[in-house]
């Protein structure tokens, strides 16, 4: 894949409709992902940071869809539950592969068997979008899916991958901006989404609150 920084990730156009719709409000992000604050800088969006008080489960499905929709919106209401006004955004991505989902690996021994499993496969990233109006309780969910293909990645690779540590706090154990970026053959759908938030997704779930 060609080489790329998150601000040329962000379409132009979702960033100028994200700061016409928050503009005026207080916006708070539950998420403490430096990926998804990075993201939303580069939108131009100022926000506070509000960190997760919840224990998200291992994901279950056979919605995935509607698993990611439904933990980014208990994040948010958990996160709205602590601010009297302002919008909140919650998030939650998962990796998809085949009948397994892969959330955020607990040590270097799980990264490694998630990064094997998604060797030389196509799998989802999926994200799931929660706003929430803290004042009133309307809220909005939205959720958008990217397919990755890795190819064939050796042990030798993988077990450099986990060493560096990058894998330890990213969905899926890797970080497509990052040095997994060698491992990816082909990416169908916003590449925003596989960073770990989708600026379209949010501008479409947000309008639906502030609109």
């Amino acid at each position: 894949m060609e080489r790329f920084g998150i601000r040329e990730v962000v379409a132009s156009g979702d960033a100028r409709t994200l700061r016409r719709l928050v503009r005026g409000r207080v916006v708070y992000l539950a998420s403490a992902s430096p990926r998804r604050r990075a993201l939303l800088s580069v939108c131009g969006v100022r926000y506070r940071m509000l960190r997760q008080t919840l224990d998200e489960p291992e994901p279950t499905g056979p919605d995935w869809r509607r698993w990611v929709r439904t933990w980014s919106l208990r994040k948010a209401r958990d996160a709205a539950g602590r601010v009297g006004r302002g919008l909140v955004i919650g998030a939650d991505t998962i990796v998809v592969a085949g009948r397994c989902a892969y959330g955020k690996p607990d040590n270097g021994r799980v990264a490694a068997t998630i990064l094997r499993r998604l060797s030389g496969r196509r799998h989802q990233v999926m994200t799931g979008v929660a706003v929430v109006d803290a004042a009133s309780g309307h809220a909005a969910t939205g959720s958008e899916v990217t397919a990755v293909t890795f190819r064939t990645v050796t042990r030798a690779e993988i077990d450099d991958y986990v060493a560096s540590g990058e894998p330890m706090d990213k969905a899926g154990a890797y970080a497509i901006q990052g040095g997994a970026r060698a491992f990816v053959t082909r990416c169908d759908g916003p590449l925003d989404n596989v960073i770990g938030f989708p600026i379209g997704c949010l501008v479409r779930v947000a309008a639906r609150v502030v609109l």
